[in-house]
């Protein structure tokens, strides 16, 4: 069989190739995926800002220095074909090993197979993450030295999956998410690669790409599987190609960046009062699996924090719909919360208690144990009585409009003010009634 002469544009970008059927007894063809792999830099889609004519990796080419490289970003993007392509464009011999499959003796072979070459090896680690700290230490001589050029890959955030020490020897490079346009451009490439058009319509096409949530391989896995039908099958519409593939997954990680995004993006849309906005997040959130009484846990926080006493009702809301929930528990509780998130959007937003708070603390820690003023001490005792606790107490229930005016900080302390409220919905009432308070005190000193 003749080698297979590879398309313009694999995975993330090529011309189809042209494949001779093997013979009877071998192996069938290599995965669409994989017979769709750029031969350049130039072939890759979907990478502009990287890969483009003012791209980053085209000026550290264009200057004759490849550094060591953390290539962060989702799965099926280009991250290990660009590796190959970098080293191949830079002239270096390139090594790649996985830290899913490796460990110190693979490594080890790595840097010494790297050292003969005198400094022109591009190590590519698929995984980087998943080494532990002191093996990433491992690579510090070798990067440092020049022995490796590294080149990691990661779906992980590098600030939290890799230590400091192996970040400050590489530069970050962020590989985005496939979008419609390059999807589009691969779905094009594995029709021509096959000679026939994708058995769907074009609603069903443009689900198709969805589906693959900017996995470019993922897509492509799922044009092979619509490939194989028979030539004569009528397009599939979105139902029918629905019920055909898998759906799969929405890429979430409770334990990791994905999960903290999330929630961020749910919080700053209620904050911003978006309703629409913070059910989407709400959404993606359960569908990604992510256990409701986590978000009702914060939702609740969110109703002390950014409604406060500018809508009384949302803290006590918060908590009957967490409660809603334990009772009925999923699907039904869902709906609870998604009225919570409604409610906590639409409210009117004061985090005046919440900054009151922090700053009581602060003062609270600076002075340490200051004593109340003994006007507002009981005297439960002769003694106590004797030495000014309790004396001259104004009851503010006796006073005029119930209220004394008097000062309850300590007295090496004087009067401060934490609480401002925002003036906005029922706290515009206690900022009215605190504004009377404050000129009544003037008054009655």
């Amino acid at each position: 069989m003749s080698p297979p002469r590879h398309a313009e544009n694999d995975l993330f970008g090529a011309a189809p190739e042209i494949e001779t059927p093997p013979a009877p007894g071998q192996r069938g063809r290599r995965p669409l995926a994989d017979r769709l792999r750029p031969r350049t830099l130039d072939e890759v889609v979907g990478q502009e800002t990287l890969l483009g004519p003012d791209g980053a990796l085209r000026a550290m080419l264009a200057r004759g220095s490849l550094p060591s490289l953390i290539l962060w970003g989702p799965p099926g993007v280009g991250k290990t074909t660009i590796a190959r392509l970098l080293a191949e464009a830079a002239g270096l011999h390139f090594t790649a090993i996985s830290a899913v499959f490796s460990g110190v003796a693979d490594l080890k072979k790595a840097f010494e197979e790297a050292s003969r070459r005198r400094g022109r090896t591009l190590l590519f680690v698929d995984e980087v993450h998943r080494f532990n700290r002191a093996q990433q230490d491992g690579f510090l001589p070798y990067v440092e030295d020049g022995t490796i050029t590294l080149v990691g890959a990661t779906t992980e955030n590098p600030s939290f999956a890799l230590n400091g020490a192996l970040l400050s020897r590489c530069q970050v490079l962020v590989l985005n998410r496939l979008e419609a346009p390059a999807l589009d451009a691969l779905l094009g490439r594995a029709e021509a690669l096959e000679g026939r058009a994708l058995p769907v319509t074009p609603e069903a096409r443009a689900a198709l790409a969805a589906m693959a949530d900017g996995d470019g391989r993922y897509l492509l896995n799922l044009a092979e599987q619509l490939l194989a039908l028979p030539e004569n099958t009528a397009p599939l519409d979105v139902p029918k190609l629905q019920a055909l593939l898998a759906k799969r997954a929405a890429l979430y990680d409770k334990d990791r960046e994905e999960h903290f995004n999330l929630i961020s993006a749910l919080h700053k849309s209620m904050r911003g009062s978006d309703p629409d906005a913070a059910l989407y997040w709400y959404a993606r959130m359960l569908t990604g699996g992510e256990d409701p009484r986590y978000i009702a846990r914060r939702l609740t926080r969110f109703a002390a924090e950014d409604v406060g006493a500018a809508d009384p009702t949302a803290l006590p809301l918060a908590v009957a719909a967490w409660e809603t929930y334990e009772r009925l528990g999923s699907p039904e509780g869902d709906l609870a919360l998604a009225q919570l998130v409604v409610h906590l959007a639409c409210a009117p937003k004061s985090n005046a208690v919440y900054k009151a708070f922090g700053a009581a603390m602060r003062a609270a820690r600076e002075t340490g144990s200051l004593m109340p003023p003994k006007h507002i001490l009981n005297a439960p005792t002769k003694l106590m009585k004797q030495i000014g606790y309790g004396r001259d107490y104004a009851y503010d229930h006796d006073a005029e409009e119930g209220f004394s005016g008097q000062d309850y900080f300590p007295e090496a302390m004087g009067r401060q003010r934490f609480y401002n409220p925002e003036g906005r919905g029922a706290e515009a009432e206690v900022k009215r009634r605190l504004e009377h308070w404050d000129k009544l005190r003037r008054e009655r000193r």
